[in-house]
């Protein structure tokens, strides 16, 4: 009796061992298709995001200003939700930052440009293509260097001006000018000439603005707090293009007054050179993509 003891333990666990496999490959079908459901969210969002700022380059094309700004400012909602919904679902991935940088090309850099151009600057001829171009350029070259340098910098801060609020300072004042149905060309282009090239450089500046990532809805919130958001709802309601010209401005003004008070944002190198004693480990020579590393970035 004692000497058959040790066998059916043996197999019993074998018992346990074929059960819990069992067990983990029926979980697998059953979560896996479930978690590529939960990815096809994040990048639904994204390329609706996309699609706005596609409609809103071609309503700039046609002359209908305000629904191009409006659609920027649809862009602008989807880049926020995509993010948190990746976030939230554990989903994220580096697929979907290489996609939502294309996304935001395209919605905050050559919508907010083409803006610019068929509203404001035409009348400059040749110089208003070279601004517009610049601030593409500049776009472009912000998300560039935050996907070089994510991860490595103060959560609370972006190094120069994000690219979501330089589109949304552009698309306000298209629909505050709308609002208040002026009518004033010449002033027009005189005013969002300097103010486009000062937004390019802001955007590849190193002065530090505000992130509202770190901040969480859990928490109980000071009385003073929910008043304002209650008192911008409002606005918001009673007369949404003013109020998000207003907001946009807030923020982008954030950035200067933050540096006038001292702050400042640490200066790392894009790229560092490996010298030529680093580039062989193991007693294998580098290859030549390998003679740069990225640094540790920062937003």
């Amino acid at each position: 009796m004692n000497s058959n003891q040790p066998r059916r333990n043996l197999e019993r666990r074998a018992r346990l061992r074929l059960i819990s496999g069992r067990l983990k490959e029926r979980r697998a079908k059953v979560v896996e298709p479930l978690r590529r459901g939960v990815f096809v969210v994040p990048a639904t969002i994204t390329s609706l995001g996309l699609l706005a700022g596609f409609y809103s380059l071609i309503s700039s094309l046609n002359a209908h200003f305000e629904l191009a700004a409006v659609m920027i400012s649809v862009a602008f909602i989807c880049d926020g939700l995509d993010g948190r919904v990746a976030r939230m679902s554990r989903s994220t991935s580096q697929f979907g930052v290489e996609y939502d940088s294309l996304s935001d090309v395209v919605a905050f850099g050559v919508a907010p440009a083409a803006l610019m151009y068929s509203w404001a600057l035409k009348p400059l001829g040749p110089i208003a293509i070279v601004i517009s171009g610049l601030y593409v350029v500049c776009a472009a070259l912000r998300l560039a260097r935050f996907n070089v340098q994510t991860g490595s910098s103060d959560k609370r801060r972006f190094t120069g001006l994000p690219v979501p609020g330089a589109a949304m300072l552009m698309a306000g004042c298209a629909l505050a000018y709308s609002y208040f149905e002026l009518n004033s060309p010449h002033l027009l282009c005189t005013l969002m000439a300097p103010l486009t090239l000062a937004l390019a450089g802001l955007m590849v500046s190193r002065v530090p603005y505000p992130s509202f990532k770190t901040i969480d809805v859990r928490k109980r919130a000071q009385v003073e707090m929910m008043a304002g958001v209650a008192i911008v709802a409002a606005m918001l309601f009673a007369m949404p293009q003013f109020t998000m010209f207003m907001l946009a401005l807030a923020y982008v003004s954030s950035g200067p007054v933050l540096m006038v008070r001292g702050e400042r944002m640490k200066k790392l190198p894009f790229l560092h050179r490996v010298e030529p004693e680093e580039r062989a480990t193991d007693g294998q020579d580098a290859s030549p993509a390998a003679a740069v590393h990225e640094a540790p970035a920062e937003k």
